[in-house]
This record gives C-alpha cells, structure tokens and sequence, in this order.
C-alpha cells in the first residue's frame, strides 16, 4: 500500500538549493504535516496523496527570504525619490511616519506588502517597524512566515517614549506571541547614530539571557562611519563589538562601508550580513563587499529593505542586482554566479536569520516552503538552466503557487488568505489621504 501524505506537487524542475547547483528534471516533492517527506524524480516517489498538483511547465524551489525590510512603509512607496538618505529620511521619511503611522497604518502597510511578497514568492520575512504587533497579526492572518524585530530608538515616536519603552513594549510582544508557530520576534535597534551606547548594552545583554536575534542598520553609508568617528572616536562596528553585541543572534543590515579588519570581525564572531542592493544602489549607499565577506565564511542573506526607498519588494530583482554588483565591483564575471545569488535568496537567507535548519532548501525533514514559477512564456524560452531565468530574466510575476509549511496560500496567482480587492482599497485610500494633506 503507497504512503499517504497531504500534497504531492510534481513539476519540470525542482532546485532543491541542497545539494549545490542541483536541477532535477521531471520531479516532484510530497508534503506531510506540513513538512517535506520526499523529494526526486516523479517515478521514484510513489505515493497517495490528498491533494495533487501537475506543474509542467514550472520550476520548484524553496520560498524566497526576505531577510530585512520595513514593510509597512510600502504605503510610502515613491513619495520620496531621488534623495540623498539623511535628507529623505530627516525632510520626507520621519515627518511622514509622524503624521501618519498607526496601528491602522502598519496593519494596512503591513497587508499590502505582505500581498506583494506573496505574489513575488516571498514566504519568509523580517521585519523592523513601528506597532509590531500589527506587523505581527498581519503575518499571522496570512499564514506566511516572519521575524519581527521591534524597532528601538532613543527618541519619542508614535509608538513609544524612548528606548527603555521600547524595549519593554517589545519584550510584552514576545511573550504574547510565544505560541506563533511561524513567528520570532527580536530586538530591532535602529542604529547606533539613533541609540546610546548604554541601550546597546541593554539589548546585548537581553538578546544573550533570551537567545533571540537582533537586527541593526550598520555602516550603511560613508556619513554614517565618518560622523560617529568624528562624534565619539568610535567607529559604528568598534561600538557594537564593545557592547557585547557582535556573535551568531546578530544581523547587521547594508554594511557597505567595511575593511578587511571589519571583516575578520564579522567572521570571527560568527555575525550575519543582510545584504540590500538595490536600496543601496537607489539612495547612492554604497556596495557592499560581498565577494570578500563570501571568501570570508561570513553568513550572508538578501533583504529589499523598504519600499519608500526601493519601490519593490521582489526578491528576484535583489538576486539580479547582488549578482550584477558583485561582478562589476570585482571586475570578474565569474562572481556571485546564479546560483550563488539563489543561495543568498533562500537558503543563505534562512541560515542568517537562525532558520537555516527549518527552511531555505527542499530536503526531507523541512519545513514545505515552496515556490512554483511558470517558466512558459515567451520571455523565459528556451530554458537550458532554470536558474539562470530566476536571476538574470524577469519573472517574478510568474510565481504561480506558494506554499508555507505545507498551507497553499496562493494558488495561479490567486491569494488564499487575503483579500486583495480589500487591501489595494486600504492602499488607495491611505495614497489620497497622505496626498492631500
């Protein structure tokens, strides 16, 4: 008698990410309980299941992660264009987020990035906001996966007094949301130009006590380095090892402005790198050294940022961009292959995030995070190596299913668990409000 599982999809390809480089022609992958329990070609895996899917003309892989952003801040999104940062964010971004953020606006941000990723096979991501817990039930209520960072900063916001008060709302969030499968919840200090040295302290010691992650910007631009040398004597990474704060719980976010000591650093305290390329690239940031961090061993994942600064949420577009940087900063071709950048995208992603033995890959015994791209028109002929089509053709708008731990939450480009009529009408209604004020 076969085994029974829940879902057994079969497709053209399969890249499970694990092992490296691997394209399985004419595969497919069975789904029990919400986790893999096969994967290989079609003939190899007999079994009876109680949903089934024929994806002929589609790759699978692993749901993409979106290891940083700021997702409510999509309502933001092309307000503010063509901006040097410090002048976005101290003329346009924080004016803005004064006037207008709320529960009702991070919950209705929230919804609408989240549709977004979905649609561009986003199954996982982190994010760092004001009101948390709206961020929080938005993820939940779709059913995708997410680290939530709360945002710490020194200064009276919308949501909090100050970085004690932040950090004691933050840690309530955590204790309420404990029983959430698919979330985690850290601390997220903005940076060390928007926090005293003391309130890192704070976070370091009870990011150790707890083991939760934590989530800063860090040397994001050649200001950033240059004004805290010329404040405190102290570079932004010098500080952050100091307080205690470098190891394996912390993700530094752009990190573009780095030397080889840096990287040593980061290497030999095990800290992760979230890489943003094309909000860099947009806001004249810098390019990070990835080339050299990879050479290094450092844990290395892909993140859009916010859509107020990158316009976009597509993880694809950030794969292009950190593969094309990679090899015009080095002068080598050869740089950040296809699948290089893929592995930043899903698996490297996962590992930087601490989530590396839960997602990131199809291999048996994760969780079902899975993609399925139609790789059928036109643009995407012909396909010698479906790799190369994720990274260096378009097609993002050509996810076609996405599954979170074995739940179907989009089915040909239909979302399951939102409603999209009612969330482009937030967005609409947010857009007119914001414009005529």
């Amino acid at each position: 008698m076969a085994e029974k599982v829940d879902t057994l999809i079969h497709a053209r390809w399969l890249v499970p990410v694990e092992p490296a480089r691997q394209v399985i022609e004419g595969a497919s992958i069975a789904l029990r309980g919400g986790r893999i329990v096969s994967v290989g070609e079609r003939d190899q895996i007999s079994v009876e299941a109680d949903e089934e899917f024929s994806l002929d003309d589609h790759v699978l892989l692993p749901g993409f992660v979106n290891a940083h952003g700021h997702a409510a801040m999509v309502l933001f999104r092309g307000y503010a264009d063509d901006m040097r940062l410090q002048a976005w964010l101290d003329e346009r971004i924080w004016p803005l987020e004064h006037a207008w953020v709320d529960q009702d606006f991070v919950r209705d941000g929230t919804e609408l990035a989240i549709a977004e990723m979905l649609r561009a096979g986003t199954t996982c991501f982190s994010d760092m906001y004001y009101f948390p817990e709206a961020a929080a039930r938005a993820a939940c209520d779709a059913g995708l996966r997410a680290q939530i960072t709360f945002p710490i900063v020194r200064f009276p916001n919308n949501w909090s007094r100050d970085a004690d008060d932040c950090i004691h709302r933050g840690l309530a969030l955590r204790d309420d949301l404990r029983s959430q499968r698919r979330l985690i919840v850290g601390f997220g200090p903005h940076a060390t130009y928007t926090l005293e040295p003391k309130n890192l302290e704070r976070i370091a010691t009870y990011a150790t006590e707890l083991d939760a992650p934590v989530q800063i910007h860090l040397h994001e631009t050649t200001a950033e380095v240059e004004n805290a040398v010329k404040e405190t004597g102290e570079r932004p990474l010098d500080l952050v090892e100091r307080v205690g704060l470098l190891g394996p719980t912390l993700q530094t976010v752009h990190m573009t402005q780095l030397t080889d000591a840096d990287i040593e650093t980061l290497a030999a305290t095990d800290t992760a790198v979230v890489h943003c390329p094309q909000s860099n690239l947009k806001l004249a940031s810098g390019i990070a050294p990835i080339a050299a961090m990879r050479r290094a061993g450092i844990r290395l994942g892909l993140g859009t940022d916010g859509a107020a600064g990158n316009n976009g949420l597509s993880m694809m577009r950030e794969m292009n961009a950190a593969s094309l940087l990679a090899k015009i900063s080095n002068h080598d071709a050869t740089e950040l292959s296809a699948f290089d950048a893929l592995h930043l995208a899903t698996l490297g992603g996962a590992i930087a995030l601490g989530l590396g033995d839960e997602i990131g890959s199809l291999v048996p015994g994760k969780s079902g995070d899975i993609i399925a791209i139609d790789l059928s028109e036109l643009e995407t002929q012909p396909v010698y190596n479906p790799i190369s089509h994720l990274v260096y053709t378009a097609c993002a708008h050509k996810v076609s299913h996405l599954w979170c731990e074995g739940e179907l939450l989009m089915r040909e480009r239909v979302l399951l668990t939102l409603d999209e009529d009612r969330v482009g009408a937030h967005a609409r209604a947010w857009a007119e409000r914001i414009s005529k004020s």
